[in-house]
């Protein structure tokens, strides 16, 4: 068993207690884990501070080469790194192994990025008295940026927060998932070996309101970066003053499939891929289905065909296609909704039991659009198909809900998709894909409940930089 301590100024620290952490599979342990108290939050972010001064002046082709020898080490652990996500997070060891080829590439983005930060030269004389100047602007490093994580990406949604604060010269104190601090442990080590300057990132793992909420309030902390639920992230806003802040956060994502789609069975394909990789735990998980009416029974039968041939069971079965929820009480809340949209007249169409700790892939249908599972995020292997008259009806349907990430459409009308583009209230549009894509270079975040800032290391790195005005007066 892994007795994981604290990482914090470069130093693998024990704390004065530490929590079982246990396989959401089988229960069985995996490791006592640190968790840190007041005073290591504390030391983690005045060391921070510290690292800043170092890391500030390292040039960028050193922080790239340090990036970029991450990716080569983690290409080396590829294994143990699929095997860890798939103790811990239960996600199946191909999903696993998946997101560790994922975290690789973002690692490789964020070294090439770190050379690509750039100014520009400002034309002073396009205003008047603005004669015999020159100017031209840089973008500098905020500082100490906190990083909060959540469980389902323990490993890449790291790269995403570390990858472009390391780019641009920031340090980091990360506070990963509790479900999930393995991931991050290992990436803390694997930049050690890159040589990473100590104290330039710090790994904190415990009580997440205590340390989400002395990151967020410290004013040495110039930046939060967080993905995770709207509840906790509207409280970050309210509480993180005039610093920066990104939050990814909620999504019952939506595809709408038009009278002519393309090809039904392999949108089927598609469309059961995006609901359930990693049992529905993806913020653009495919939730919501607006099927055209020409089509709905189709396809409703389609994708009952290709969820009965996915096999639930052991994430480190490497056949294995859906696993066990994050908790057992998040199994219970999704079947819990679940038996409440069925009481309202929503059909089961396949799965809806729980087998062990596995809750079956499950697809609803004539579900009120005020139930759960349609109007709120389930987080979980559920999928409800509406049947729509209209591509108009399923634009406005997707858009009556409180969430915006990202949505798709399948459609081989130009003008049906031009239209979803132009007013999705979204903030990623997939035409002819589901909203489930994702690669890791691309801006990604949402509107209104779903966040606030974009992801994707070009863009998280600007967020993590201050822009800098520097005018000569030519004499």
């Amino acid at each position: 068993m892994l007795l994981q301590h604290l990482y914090i100024n470069g130093q693998w620290r024990e704390a004065k207690s530490y929590t079982t952490l246990l396989s959401p599979y089988s229960e069985e342990t995996i490791a006592q884990v640190a968790i840190a108290s007041e005073q290591d939050v504390e030391e983690a972010v005045e060391g921070a501070v510290e690292a800043y001064k170092v890391m500030r002046k390292m040039p960028a082709h050193e922080r790239s080469s340090i990036l970029a020898k991450v990716a080569e080490l983690l290409e080396e652990r590829k294994e143990e790194a699929s095997e860890l996500i798939a103790k811990e997070a239960a996600k199946p060891l191909k999903a696993a192994k998946a997101e560790v080829d994922r975290t690789i590439e973002t690692y490789r983005f964020a070294a090439e990025e770190a050379k690509r930060i750039q100014g520009e030269t400002i034309p002073m004389d396009a205003a008047a008295g603005g004669e015999g100047r020159i100017a031209y602007t840089v973008k500098e490093p905020v500082g100490v940026v906190g990083a909060i994580t959540p469980f389902n990406f323990p490993m890449n949604l790291v790269a995403h927060k570390l990858g472009p604060a390391i780019a641009a010269g920031n340090t980091i104190v990360l506070k990963p998932a509790g479900q999930t601090p393995l991931s991050a442990y290992l990436i803390a080590e694997l930049f050690e070996k890159a040589g990473l300057p100590k104290g330039a990132l710090q790994v904190v793992s415990g009580n997440g309101k205590m340390i989400g909420d002395m990151l967020v309030t410290d004013p040495r902390v110039k930046h939060i970066t967080f993905t995770g639920s709207p509840k906790v992230g509207t409280g970050i806003r309210e509480k993180a003053g005039l610093k920066g802040v990104t939050l990814e956060l909620g999504s019952n994502a939506a595809v709408i499939i038009d009278k002519e789609p393309g090809d039904l069975e392999a949108i089927a394909d598609r469309v059961t891929a995006g609901a359930y990789s990693y049992q529905g735990q993806v913020c653009i998980s495919v939730q919501r289905v607006y099927v055209h009416e020409e089509v709905a029974d189709t396809f409703t039968k389609l994708l009952a065909e290709k969820v009965s041939k996915l096999r639930t069971g052991d994430p480190l079965d490497p056949n294995t296609d859906v696993s066990a929820l994050i908790t057992e009480e998040d199994t219970q809340r999704v079947r819990d909704w679940i038996q409440e949209a069925k009481a309202e007249g929503a059909r089961i169409v396949i799965g809806g039991e729980v087998e062990g700790r596995v809750l079956k892939p499950t697809i609803l249908t004539h579900v009120p659009l005020s139930a759960k599972v349609s109007c709120q995020e389930v987080f979980g292997p559920v999928m409800v198909v509406h049947s729509v008259s209209s591509i108009t009806e399923a634009i406005q349907l997707v858009n009556d809900s409180v969430y915006g990430l990202q949505a798709g459409i399948f459609t081989q009308n130009i003008n049906d998709a031009m239209e979803a583009a132009d007013t999705l209230e979204v903030g990623g549009v997939m035409i002819n894909d589901i909203p489930t894509f994702r690669v890791d270079h691309m801006p990604y975040g949402g509107v209104k409940q779903s966040g606030f800032g974009r992801e994707g290391i070009k863009y998280a790195l600007d967020a993590m930089t201050e822009l800098k005005l520097v005018v000569i007066h030519r004499n």
